[in-house]
């Protein structure tokens, strides 16, 4: 399988004005191959964007190597076909959703039959088609946004980077985005995205690592995660108690049980006549996130 991301070793120090050294990564070592969704996940300062920051050219690494589709990310022609949408864009204000499209075509040497049809393909996509030749200083962030996520893929990447992609989006806006990037990998892209938002990673990621304090903690499959637990919470909603069950807000009432245990317990919630509200896995991508920040645990350099 065709390797599009590997990082080897990968470590990047930052000296201060008092020239204390700082270590941002710390020996990163990981593989993303190609068609995959990587999620790329932990606190602030953990070291994502400067992971992203080497990998798009931005910055270099203290020692380790990083390269994409086989070439080092020294040479800018590892970037050919990459799209990317950094944690804080930044536009040319006084340029419209559509010229900014038909500049990253021209730039991208993308050949196409009809250029202004190509992007308003995009702008439409993204529900931003209406606001095609607007300025781009009267929008809002979340408008802002979509014309730079429209502006990744109308290049038709072979590869996308994204840093916190659904950053000042809104729910609706957020599950259209979310549409856009399944089909994208659907249709064999590579995806390679940071986020705060957990929720947002496990309905994204084939895969994804945790990062913390600059180590690669763990690099594990949604199917992992469930696997490190044997129980389930469920949540249902309903009058009468159930033993083992604790009450929440109103009449919502939840537990966490072993698997085996849970067709009795749906017996005596139908039997009490509860609405089941929820059954999932115990351990979420949330809890794991949790669990790798604050317990202490040997780094697993798992690629």
């Amino acid at each position: 399988m065709t390797c599009a991301i590997a990082l080897e070793g990968l470590t990047k120090h930052y000296r201060d004005r008092k020239k204390q050294s700082t270590k941002a990564l710390d020996n990163v070592t990981l593989s993303v191959n190609q068609g995959e969704a990587f999620g790329f996940i932990g606190p602030n300062g953990a070291g994502k964007s400067t992971t992203i920051k080497i990998l798009t050219g931005i910055i270099s690494p203290s020692s380790g190597k990083a390269s994409m589709f086989g070439t080092d990310v020294s040479d800018h022609h590892a970037r050919l076909g990459m799209g990317y949408v950094p944690e804080n864009p930044y536009l040319y204000d006084y340029l419209t959703p559509l010229e900014v499209l038909k500049m990253g075509v021209s730039l991208h040497k993308l050949k196409v039959d009809n250029t202004e049809k190509h992007c308003m393909k995009w702008l439409e996509r993204f529900s931003i088609a209406h606001v095609a030749n607007k300025r781009i200083r009267s929008f809002s962030k979340g408008m802002t946004q979509r014309t730079v996520l429209a502006h990744a893929l109308a290049i038709q990447p072979r590869l996308l980077i994204l840093d916190e992609p659904l950053s000042g989006l809104d729910p609706i806006g957020r599950k259209e985005v979310v549409d856009v990037l399944m089909e994208y990998r659907h249709q064999g892209g590579t995806i390679f995205f940071s986020s705060h938002v957990l929720h947002d990673v496990e309905r994204l990621a084939d895969r994804f690592g945790l990062i913390h304090k600059g180590v690669l903690r763990t690099v594990q499959e949604p199917h992992e995660l469930v696997g490190d637990t044997g129980k389930v919470l469920v949540r249902s909603m309903g009058t009468q108690a159930i033993e083992g069950m604790e009450k929440d807000v109103g009449e919502r009432w939840s537990t966490n049980i072993e698997r085996d245990q849970l067709w009795p317990l749906l017996e005596q919630l139908r039997a009490a006549d509860h609405q089941i509200v929820e059954i999932k896995p115990a351990l979420t991508l949330e809890g794991a996130f949790v669990k790798y920040v604050t317990e202490d645990i040997q780094p697993n350099r798992a690629s």
